[in-house]
Formats: C-alpha cells, structure tokens, sequence
C-alpha cells in the first residue's frame, strides 16, 4: 500500500515506514550470515575464511546496486510526492533499462577480474579456490541483485516498507534451509552456500519487480509514461553516482583493510568474517534507515514541507537510538558466544580477534547510527557533495589508521580505526545539516 510521508505527526509516519525497513534488511543480511555460518558450523574455519574474503569483494557490487536504488528512491519519492505521476513512471523504466547495461558490464569485469582481485586482498593459497569459486557464483547472480534492489527501493519512495519486509522474510528463511541442503545433503562444499543464495535471491528478485509493476500500473497518470527520459536519468544520476562511488570506494577500503587482516593469519581472517558479518548486520541495518529518512525527506522536499524535515531528523535519531542500545548491549554481553556461532571448534586466535572487534567497536554504533541519519537527510535533499565529503573523510581515515596502527598495535590497531574514522565523519556530517536546515534542529 503507497503512503503518504507528507501527512501526520513525523515522528509516527518514520516509525511505523521504518520499522518494517529494519525488519527487512535484518532478513536481507540473514542471506550473508547464513552463508557465513552454515560455511563455518558445517565446512570449517577455511570455509567461513574463504567467504568472508569474497564478500569484501562482493560488496563493491552491492555498491552499484544500491546507488541504483537510492537514485530511484529519492527522484520517485519527489516526483511521488509533487504528484508528478507520469514523470515518476518514467523515472522508474529509465532506471531499469540503464541498471540492466551496467549490470552487464559488472558481471563481465567480475568474470575477467575475480581472481586479481582476491589476489589482490592477499587471499592465502589454502583459501584461494574456495573464495574465487564462491564469487563466481556470486556474481552470475548480479541481475537479481539490481532488480531487487531497484523494486525495493520504489516501494519504499511510494512510502510501503511492509511488501519488501514480507519478500525479504520469506526468502532469506528458504536461504537458510536451502543452504543446509546443498551444504550437507548435497555435499557441494562452498559452492552449494553461493548456488543456495543465488536461487532465493533470484525467486525473490522475480517476485518484486512483478508485484512493483503491478502496483505502478494502478497509479493514476495522465498519458502513457515514456520508458526513457535523459532529464530523468541527469537526476536520478546526480544522486545514484555520488552514492555508488560512495560506497564502492568503502568496498575498496574494506579490500585493502581485508588484505592487512589477511597478513595477521587465518585465524584473525576468520575471527574477523564472524565479526563483521555481525557488524554489518548493524551498519546496514542503521543505512536501511537512512535511506528511509531519505525517502521521508525527498517527499516531504518535493511537497515543500521543509518544516517537516526537521521533525524527521530528530525523530530519526531517536527511532535509530533505541534501535541501537540493546544490540550494543548484545554485543558487549555475548561476543564470544556470537563470534563462536559461525565457526565449528575454533581456534582461540580467531575468538579473541573477532570478540577484540566487537568490544572495540560497539560502543561506537550511537556515533555512527547519529551520522547515517544525517546523512540521510542530505542525500534526500540531494546534498551530495556535503553528504560525500563526510563518507570520504571516514573511509580515509580507517584506511590510513589501519594500516598504520597495524604495524604498531597489530590487529587491535585495526580494530581501532573504525570509531576513530566514525567519530570524525558524525562530527562533519551533522555541522552539514545544520548549516543546511537551520541551527535550531
């Protein structure tokens, strides 16, 4: 059902669109975890090493699909929001037909570049054939990815967060129990986790670009919608591109701080697989509810309620806030039994690395969590530079931080960067807003 994120108190209309936005990308994330687990619990510390070491590589895909939909989200969540029904139409087949293109050259350089990259990350040789074998998989399987990513992020600009939660529900659960098969009935090893996400992500996929187009056809518009429009793309691209580069460029930090772990030993690889699935469960949960506040915004922009904005930023923060002090207290209170539940019998090197992680860098989820919702804000005002400024400044700083301290503090050092990087971008990003939409906010 479309909503309208212009109307009612700011406070209830971000609860009731959000939270069903954080009960699907907690769905959306059991496809990695479950990866990462069954690899660990049924194939070993190697296994979970192996994926772990192929989703830092993944993730720069994930980036190109997730500027598609942020693009789309924000200019249809405006055109949706002035009313502009047709233009919205539009909008929406123009960035199916550009997504089908890039997906294509995406697929081709994975294939041609697979193994250079894992190389690249200093990928070890007991690990290598594994990893290259799970991304291949992986990427074969782009086009569900776009696709799913663009429905819905148009079902979130037409304010339903509840069709993607109950998609995401259904198919990550038949991800778990697919995976257990082809991993120990089928004994496909590596290979059956990828083949497992690749068969429920795509009926999924399939599922919500026919339920979009459905709904899109029962929107009112005067005259048949053009399927392309180059104004259209201009917009939608000066959101989508900063967006992509954004995190393709934190995909590429993560490559080079993975390939710094890598040199630390299996054991810390594998402590730290454990430990950043766990982490960006969080950190993808709290973007998810940025690109809500995004969406909220770019309505609320595009019907000149400017007002409304600031309401949202505050109820914003404090939806995010008490989303975040249970899992910080989870985090602190259970790391070693969470780290020990994606690896069968591990070694004590790769539990007291990956616990080391979560103790150092939970605390920190209220920094980062305060910074995704500002930055929410500017992305939905279409803000990008002050928006992309702030993400560069954090990813920079990880980097550097984590190479440098490596040398000094080993992987505790690594560890370290990740708030100091944080701390510095909330800082920026919320003096962005600010100066944006008025001191008193």
């Amino acid at each position: 059902m479309n909503k309208d994120l212009t109307t009612g108190k700011p406070e209830t209309v971000l609860w009731r669109f959000c939270l069903p936005l954080f009960g699907s990308v907690l769905f959306q994330q059991l496809y990695n975890i479950a990866d990462s687990l069954v690899a660990g619990k049924y194939l070993g510390e190697n296994a979970l090493a192996a994926v772990g070491n192929s989703y830092e590589i993944t993730l720069i895909f994930i980036a190109f699909a997730f500027g598609c939909n942020i693009g789309c989200s924000v200019i249809v969540a405006r055109l949706y929001g002035s009313k502009s029904y047709r233009e919205m139409k539009t909008a929406v087949y123009t960035t199916m037909l550009v997504s089908a293109v890039l997906c294509a050259v995406l697929i081709l350089f994975g294939m041609l570049c697979g193994e250079t990259l894992l190389r690249l990350i200093h990928t070890q040789d007991e690990i290598l054939a594994d990893s290259r074998r799970y991304l291949d998989i992986y990427i074969f399987g782009l086009p569900f990815l776009f696709f799913y990513n663009i429905a819905t992020g148009i079902f979130s600009a037409l304010g339903d967060s509840r069709t993607p939660f109950f998609f995401l529900a259904a198919s990550s659960v038949a991800n778990i129990l697919v995976d257990i098969l082809f991993v120990t009935g089928l004994q496909m090893g590596v290979a059956g986790v990828a083949w497992a996400t690749f068969l429920c992500q795509g009926i999924s996929c399939l599922l919500a670009v026919i339920a979009v187009l459905k709904r899109l056809a029962g929107v009112p518009a005067e005259g048949k919608a053009a399927l392309f429009s180059f104004p259209l793309l201009k917009r939608i691209a000066v959101i989508a591109i900063p967006s992509m580069l954004q995190q393709s460029f934190i995909s590429v930090g993560n490559i080079i701080i993975q390939g710094v772990i890598n040199d630390c030993g299996v054991g810390v690889t594998a402590g730290y697989a454990a430990a950043i699935k766990l982490n960006n469960l969080v950190i993808t949960s709290f973007t998810t509810l940025g690109n809500g506040i995004s969406n909220y915004t770019s309505q609320n922009l595009g019907a000149g309620l400017l007002p409304r904005i600031k309401e949202g930023f505050k109820a914003g923060v404090k939806l995010i806030w008490l989303l975040c002090a249970p899992i910080v207290l989870l985090y602190l209170a259970a790391a070693r039994y969470l780290v020990a539940f994606f690896i069968e019998k591990p070694s004590e090197l790769a539990l007291s690395s990956g616990m080391q992680f979560l103790f150092v860098v939970a605390p920190f989820y209220f920094v980062v969590s305060l910074k995704l919702v500002a930055d929410g804000v500017l992305r939905g005002a279409g803000l990008m530079k002050r928006f992309m400024a702030a993400t560069f400044t954090d990813l920079v700083l990880r980097v550097v931080l984590a190479i440098l301290l490596a040398e000094r503090a080993g992987y505790l050092g690594i560890w370290c960067a990740w708030p100091i990087g944080w701390s510095v971008a909330m800082v920026m990003s919320v003096a962005f807003y600010r100066k944006q939409f008025g001191k008193s906010a």
